[in-house]
């Protein structure tokens, strides 16, 4: 049956400001797909990549040029040749797994080969700002188990702004994302005080294109690729110079290609994470089934929003959990229709 595709963007707020490495965000513009055969319904959410310009604008724009190609799509599998990776076809692909969970009455997750999901720790992040501001705010994650610390590239200050969150919450796992802000030359001396600091993960702290000089580096911390690892394709590149691959549906195109992702990562020995652009409970839900098979968690997204979607997921306890009434069933899409 041909598929009708409708979009809308929305903006959404941030609670404050958030800063990370050459960039603050105040507000998250997101792209909701909704794909409908007449009797059921999926939904997408998308963010893009900002730092491929693949913003709002840019997800609208694909989805027009290719909209006869999107309502004649009959799986997820022919998406994948229809869209190239990035927030149009992850927002398609998702709205594709929600509309088979509505068909089927089989939750996503199980689709998803996720027998019963569960709660998952997640990490809750801290953008990069004064030493003192982010310890207050390590202090306000009471509830938290795992935090992400931003850094901007500055060695001493970042250093200075580990400790300080290290030291206001000394019971907490701690990783740190570089987002690109550091160079080669840098890296010994970022791997030995984040040793000092007993952090436990670097994400990406070089460059994209820069991946040939992580070659050979040893790092008693694990060091994860974001940038360096946009789809399927970057995997085997990652072999020998990163230990763990994060994984964003953004990027990599829906939890369709994250799947696909996992499984390459593992059988190349490499862990696995799942992060996020930010956005609403509608992006985190998948994310959420993908979390199931990872052995790190980033899905904080709403949580810097000023609000959220109702029903949304829910926090507590360091942890993220997935009500099926959020996204991914039957029973959501009813409460949708309803």
């Amino acid at each position: 049956m041909a598929l009708k595709l409708e979009y809308r963007v929305e903006t959404h707020r941030l609670a404050a400001p958030f800063r990370i490495s050459g960039y603050v965000f105040e507000a998250s513009d997101l792209v909701v797909v909704e794909l409908t055969d007449g009797d059921h319904r999926g939904r997408g959410e998308a963010g893009g990549v900002y730092y491929l310009k693949d913003d709002a604008p840019h997800i609208v724009e694909v989805l027009e040029a290719n909209r006869a190609a999107i309502e004649a799509c009959q799986s997820r599998e022919e998406l994948r040749q229809i869209l190239p990776p990035g927030g149009a076809r992850n927002a398609v692909d998702c709205a594709f797994w929600e509309l088979e969970a509505s068909r089927s009455g089989v939750p996503a997750y199980r689709l998803a080969g996720i027998e019963a999901p569960r709660p998952l720790t997640t990490t809750f992040t801290l953008g990069a700002d004064e030493p003192e501001v982010m310890a207050e705010g390590a202090r306000k994650y009471t509830h938290a188990r795992a935090i992400k610390i931003k850094l901007t590239g500055s060695l001493e200050l970042d250093v200075a702004r580990v400790r300080a969150v290290r030291e206001a919450r000394p019971d907490v796992w701690i990783g740190v994302d570089a987002n690109q802000g550091f160079s080669a030359h840098d890296l010994p001396a970022l791997v030995h005080a984040m040793e000092q600091q007993k952090v436990s993960l670097i994400e990406q702290p070089l460059p994209r294109g820069s991946e040939a000089d992580l070659e050979g580096f040893r790092s008693s911390i694990p060091i994860a690729a974001d940038e360096s690892a946009l789809s399927l394709a970057d995997v085997p590149g990652l072999v020998g110079r990163f230990h763990v691959v994060n994984i964003k549906l953004d990027k990599c195109g829906g939890l369709t290609e994250a799947l696909l992702i996992a499984e390459e990562a593992r059988r190349l020995g490499l862990g696995v994470m799942v992060g996020n652009m930010v956005g609403t409970s509608w992006a985190m839900a998948p994310a959420f089934i993908l979390g199931q098979l990872c052995d790190f968690v980033d899905l904080d997204g709403p949580t810097f929003l000023k609000e959220d979607r109702s029903p949304g997921v829910e926090y507590r306890d360091g942890q993220i959990w997935s009500p099926d009434r959020v996204w991914g069933t039957a029973e959501a899409t009813a409460v949708v229709a309803a």
